[in-house]
């Protein structure tokens, strides 16, 4: 071959083990993302082959020993784990080995895990930050963060997933418009579980109704791990909805003016981004990751100030909400410009390996 027909033939396609062994039942937001990020027909002609099992055994055994014995089996693939951190064996495989990181919250705020997470998945996760050579992360906040944690010559490169509308709202004409005469009708989406801190969006919601405004609170999500007082009495503006389909979903963020966020620690915040596809507004808490993913689309308040923030949403619904919806929809499409060139970036790697980012440096988050 040529030297001309060396530097144009066509990197041979890489064979990618994608680390889905711990899906089952329904998908969360960030098993969502794992399934976008990484489908064979994002990545093709790359060949990517996902890993399964039929239950947490299956999944121990696949993380420890299955994927592992691929490696030794295949020395030329590539492994990627998008929700689970890999196991000790698997970081043996140096930059074969390709660790997505949604959040540093396994290592940050052990006291909000569960007690499955603190066992199993937080000593892997500390593993693969102290001796990772191969990292994405969902934000430039969480690479700042991984950056903290994991070995100087690691690469961190930015993958921002794109975010679909997944709820059907893009078509929505419009979101509630707020009429003082009915009530202000607040969404909130997550599993109820201490990083969440429900606790302060009820103090904001018992704040409004306590200054007149006649507020509800209507909650999407699974109840999880942790002690909830409040849900031993839930107060009369309190809607539970547990876990609602798409259609569902889309229904309630037409009924809603708002939706607010009071989480003490995202790596992205999903749900706030999906919502802004049919120009819901957000507020959201002051903070790095925030303001990265929402830019200057949404009311950033403090979430323990009950009354002060009350005040800043009242105040918010009364004369910002038809200008905040149109910020909403050109926010999410900013986002989705970036996690395009993500995404074109980390094809490039597979092709050429680390060479890809040499000359984007918007592409990695580099070490201090």
């Amino acid at each position: 071959m040529s030297a001309a027909l060396a530097l144009t033939a066509t990197p041979a396609p890489r064979r990618v083990y994608l680390d889905l062994s711990n899906l089952r039942g329904h998908v969360t937001g960030i098993e969502r993302v794992a399934l976008d990020l990484f489908s064979a027909a994002n990545l093709a002609p790359h060949e990517v082959h996902s890993v399964r099992s039929g239950g947490v055994p299956g999944m121990m055994l696949a993380q420890h020993l299955g994927l592992p014995a691929r490696a030794l089996a295949d020395r030329s693939a590539l492994f990627v784990f998008p929700g689970f951190p890999p196991s000790p064996l698997s970081i043996a495989f140096g930059t074969r080995c390709v660790t997505y990181v949604h959040d540093t919250f396994l290592l940050t705020r052990p006291e909000d895990l569960s007690w499955k997470s603190r066992l199993y998945m937080a000593p892997s996760f500390a593993f693969a930050m102290r001796f990772g050579r191969r990292f994405l992360v969902n934000s430039r906040t969480t690479g700042l963060a991984v950056r903290d944690v994991c070995r100087r010559d690691a690469l961190v490169a930015l993958l921002r997933p794109g975010v679909r509308d997944v709820f059907g709202l893009a078509d929505l004409a419009r979101t509630a418009a707020y009429d003082p005469a009915l009530p202000l009708r607040i969404l909130a989406i997550g599993t109820i579980e201490p990083r969440k801190d429900y606790p302060a969006a009820l103090a904001i919601v018992a704040a409004l109704n306590a200054a007149g405004i006649r507020t509800e609170l209507h909650v999407v999500g699974r109840v999880g791990w942790g002690r909830h007082a409040f849900l031993d009495a839930p107060p009369a503006f309190l809607t539970l909805h547990g876990y609602v389909d798409d259609a569902g979903l889309r229904r309630l963020a037409e009924s809603c003016h708002l939706l607010l966020s009071t989480s003490k620690a995202e790596g992205l915040g999903l749900p706030l981004l999906e919502v802004q596809h049919g120009g819901l507004p957000v507020v959201a808490p002051e903070g790095a990751v925030f303001s990265e993913v929402l830019g200057d689309s949404a009311l950033f308040v403090a979430p323990d100030d009950p009354e002060g923030t009350a005040a800043r949403i009242a105040a918010w619904a009364r004369t910002r909400l038809p200008e905040a919806a149109r910020a909403s929809r050109a926010n999410v499409a900013r986002w989705n410009g970036l996690a395009a060139a993500d995404a074109a970036r980390f094809r490039g790697f597979l092709d050429r390996g680390t060479a890809a980012y040499a000359d984007a440096p918007d592409g990695v988050v580099p070490a201090s």
